[in-house]
């Protein structure tokens, strides 16, 4: 008999089809309030995007689970201590969107940088016939300053160094394999930096680190470009220092309250906005949504698990 499993989400067609294959699945494409008690009693795993997550009152809900694997890398909406009471297992799918994020990063900053956006309106708006399109800004030999250089933001660093910008970073601690500069001090990486890439992890212990402060460090020639989670920027801060040129530019991928946006950004000309698609190619998706597969079925087959959440 096939395990009975809970998906919770949107998943490329391949992945569906491959998780109506192996198991008895339940799919929701948000997260449930309740369930039915027959069925609640019957799930085993739990399949989720990890923007959806796991919370207390859901894992309270299914009795008999054993294993949450995420369709993604964020855990701060899985509660781990419900999991860890339970002795319920979690996934994750690290090393597989990596490249993807950052290539969106050194996107964003192009994009800002050469005004790439702008330029199409410009032409589209036929502007272009009655004067040349104001200068944009170059990145070669500037400073791209990272905020946390884990796979994410090592990738982007890579990029950014092929790019002959010099790239410094900051974080919890130096990382002994890279070659770049280690600022600890974030208000101090700002000010050194034309283009701050926020790349850390989200959570509790990162809400609002990129502080009013750190953004006017940046200052008004300076590019923020956020691909990591909404709550590590403060908002309200940012739209601010937008507003009065406190802050020159910045390019977004993420938002305290996504899907919904604060109006505010919609009224800048400066800031480009984008809908939370760092990692969303169909090569990408699918690679993630083969290892979230792959964790559940070695679970239920009584294998090692690929990548758990330790």
């Amino acid at each position: 008999m096939k395990p009975d499993v809970l998906s919770i989400g949107s998943f490329p067609p391949a992945t569906m089809t491959e998780l109506a294959e192996r198991f008895a699945l339940h799919h929701h494409a948000h997260v449930p309030q309740k369930l039915e008690p027959a069925l609640a009693t019957r799930i085993r795993g739990l399949a989720t995007e990890a923007n959806r997550g796991a919370s207390r009152a859901l894992i309270a809900l299914l009795p008999k689970l054993e294993i949450i694997s995420l369709f993604g890398v964020r855990l701060d909406l899985v509660d781990i201590a419900a999991a860890r009471e339970r002795n319920v297992k979690v996934t994750n799918t690290p090393g597989v969107l990596g490249d993807e994020v950052a290539d969106l990063a050194i996107g964003l900053m192009l994009a800002s940088a050469r005004q790439i956006l702008f330029a199409d309106r410009f032409v589209r708006d036929g502007k272009w016939a009655h004067g040349p399109l104001p200068l944009g800004r170059s990145v070669g030999r500037k400073t791209m300053g990272i905020v946390g250089l884990g796979g994410i933001g090592r990738a982007i660093a890579d990029r950014g160094a092929a790019l002959r910008m010099r790239v410094i970073y900051t974080g919890p601690r130096r990382k002994s394999d890279a070659p770049f500069e280690y600022v600890p001090d974030l208000a101090e990486l700002a000010r050194r930096s034309d283009y701050l890439m926020v790349a850390c992890k989200g959570g509790p212990e990162t809400r609002h680190l990129v502080s009013a402060g750190v953004i006017d460090a940046l200052g008004p020639k300076g590019t923020l470009v956020n691909v990591a989670r909404g709550s590590v920027v403060d908002e309200s801060a940012l739209i601010a220092a937008l507003s009065s040129g406190r802050l020159g530019f910045a390019a977004l991928d993420v938002f305290q309250n996504s899907p919904k946006v604060n109006p505010a950004f919609l009224r800048l000309p400066n800031v480009i906005l984008q809908p939370h698609q760092g990692s969303a190619t169909v090569e990408t998706r699918t690679a993630i949504g083969k290892l979230m597969l792959d964790n559940l079925i070695a679970w239920f087959e009584r294998r090692p698990l690929l990548t758990p959440v330790t």
